[in-house]
């Protein structure tokens, strides 16, 4: 593995104070790339099969699973774990060498119940260690949808355990899957073990975040990288802009970067205060020191090795005569708009919106003035800084919100890959547009998903239409069509932006006037519950949709309704027709509300059953 790394600023001027920005980049040696053989994975996967699963999720969940098995080799090992109220191993941990037998249990796997999270990541964890090896990936793959509410639920407990299963060898990636789970835990967990943490926004997103994590694991080159940086008594750290763990010895920091895969670089970027110096040239800064497990001779070894920094003080011309490294300005930038996002969702999750609202806006003020949207992927940062703004703005910082935020912030602090920067799929709304049904003048573009992201591209003839379009992402909708005045090369020559009015274009018959704002539409009424007199005449549904879940389960010698669907309490009975009730069986009602005296759940709508 080499390492190699830029500096913001160099010369600096003589006998003033600077603040410098430090990237440092570890990496596969090009010669090795592609060489080295890969070392064989240890792995359990621990599904969630709660109740609030059930459906598409699940479905493409187990598809996604299906397809990590595809990519396994018989060297590897491989459990399956799965868990509602109690978790259950499925596939007991074993060479994947049937893999059709191990596809054909994971086609078999139905949703029932609540979220006994930790059961079934600790069942995971005791299956990888009964294979675990130093030449092997150990590795647990935890996937859930919804809220720790069976077993262990204390978050910062089970971040804890997440730290110890690692420095045993284990280590865990989380999967948040919808818009209930609690992203705060998952990328705790995750920071803690040392693993990755991923958004699966949609169903559909599942098996390409599968195949980034799989891809990773196969392509490990360093295990454990912890780096110590040393430095000289005229400089200061004055932080550390990625989101790694670390500790402060003497005056050094030792940071925990983890695994280093060949797929990507791992960078580690450091903000640096020097005081002035007086002599002017070369200078040492700091000295590098670095260790990580990698295989050596077809075993695993751990290498050390150091590299010295140094930097060119000149005089104060000189210094103002050189710009700061463009790269080095730029990647730093999108690391301080992580942390500045997570910096706004704590404002909003304390209420104070105009305060998050303020520090997102003032970040796209600050980027305007180092001239940084001439860069797409900053000016898509501009765009994504003022969607969320303004969904502050009008209190509209729901869940999917939030997890995008978490999500791009955690990215960004972590991994270098250009297919999980910026993911977000959740749409504005074009309703406030003028719509159009022909074009007249303009340019026409589109809108449409690309992996995790919703991406804009011009369909108007003379055009490249494999460049992006800078396009305000509070009007993006997947699938719709918009005309745009006009259609600007960037100055860089590989992006358009979008300037000039926007409309969007429907078919004859839908044409309107642009407004200012929609207006929200009332909340339906609730509807009585609707039940028929048996449960064989329930109409039956395959997925749950907007529906809320309800479960039947066996207490003593009665049969029990209760809520299985996240965000309710497990533990409430439910007032549901005793005519229809099957153990075991799934239900999915329109509407359910806590009863005026709380500690239970009154039903409302249409009952249907859920075929699995």
């Amino acid at each position: 593995m080499k390492a190699n790394y830029l500096l913001s600023h160099s010369p600096i001027a003589a006998a003033s104070s600077s603040t410098v920005d430090l990237i440092i980049s570890f990496q596969a040696e090009e010669e090795t790339r592609n060489q080295a053989p890969r070392r064989a994975l240890n792995l359990s996967l621990v599904i969630d099969r709660s109740g609030s699963m059930a459906g598409t999720s699940l479905r493409q969940a187990i598809q996604a699973a299906q397809n990590i098995v595809e990519r396994l080799t018989p060297e590897d090992y491989l459990s399956v774990v799965i868990y509602d109220d109690t978790p259950q191993t499925i596939i007991q941990h074993q060479l994947v060498q049937d893999k059709a037998a191990i596809r054909q249990a994971l086609g078999k796997v139905q949703a029932g119940g609540c979220t006994n999270l930790s059961g079934g990541w600790l069942m995971g964890c005791d299956r990888v260690k009964s294979q675990q090896a130093t030449e092997r990936i150990n590795r647990i793959l935890l996937l859930t949808d919804g809220q720790a509410n069976v077993g262990i639920t204390d978050p910062q407990v089970l971040i804890n355990t997440a730290r110890q299963q690692a420095e045993q060898g284990i280590i865990t990636t989380t999967l948040g899957f919808g818009t209930y789970f609690n992203e705060d835990l998952l990328i705790g967990m995750a920071n803690a073990a040392g693993g990755n943490f991923y958004f699966i926004q949609s169903p559909d997103d599942a098996s390409d975040v599968f195949r980034i994590e799989l891809e990773s694991l196969k392509s490990v080159v360093a295990q454990n990288l912890t780096v110590t940086f040393q430095p000289d008594e005229s400089v200061q750290i004055a932080g550390i802009l990625n989101n790694y763990r670390s500790q402060t010895i003497g005056n050094n920091i030792e940071v925990f970067v983890g695994d280093v895969y060949e797929v990507e670089p791992k960078n580690l970027v450091l903000e640096l205060s020097i005081t002035p110096k007086t002599n002017v040239g070369t200078a040492n800064i700091a000295t590098v020191s670095y260790k990580y497990q990698t295989v050596v001779n077809g075993s695993i070894q751990e290498l050390t090795e150091q590299i010295p920094i140094t930097i060119t003080v000149g005089s104060a011309e000189e210094a103002s005569s050189v710009p700061p490294n463009a790269a080095v300005v730029e990647q730093t930038s999108k690391l301080r708009i992580a942390k500045v996002k997570d910096e706004a969702i704590a404002l909003a999750d304390k209420g104070d919106y105009a305060g998050a609202s303020q520090k997102l806006r003032k970040t796209i003020e600050d980027l305007k003035l180092k001239a940084l949207h001439e860069s797409f992927e900053v000016a898509e940062e501009m765009d994504q800084l003022d969607h969320y703004a303004q969904r502050i703005e009008s209190k509209r910082f729901d869940s999917t919100i939030r997890k995008e935020m978490r999500d791009q912030s955690y990215q960004a602090l972590t991994r270098d890959r250009g297919d999980l920067k910026l993911r977000g799929i959740a749409a504005g709304s074009a309703n406030s547009l003028e719509a159009v049904s022909t074009v007249d003048s303009g340019v026409l573009v589109q809108c449409f998903r690309e992996g995790g992201k919703l991406r804009v591209r011009v369909i108007s003839d003379g055009y490249n239409s494999d460049f992006n379009v800078q396009f305000p992402r509070n009007i993006r909708e997947e699938g719709l069509t918009y005309v745009v005045d006009e259609i600007q090369l960037s100055a860089d020559g590989s992006f358009y932006r979008a300037s000039g009015n926007i409309r969007r274009l429907v078919q004859p018959g839908q044409e309107r006037a642009a407004s200012s704002s929609t207006s929200a539409s009332n909340s339906p009424k609730r509807q009585k519950l609707n039940a028929p007199a048996s449960a064989a005449a329930l109409e039956t549904i395959d997925s749950v949709g907007d529906g809320v879940l309800v479960q039947c389960v066996k207490e003593g010698s009665k049969l029990r309704a209760r809520v299985v669907s996240d965000g309710y309490n497990p533990n409430y009975n439910m007032r549901f027709p005793r005519d229809i009730r099957e153990e075991g069986v799934l239900y999915v009602v329109d509407e359910v509300e806590e009863a005026k005296n709380g500690g239970s759940y009154i039903a409302y709508g249409k009952i249907r059953k859920l075929v699995q």
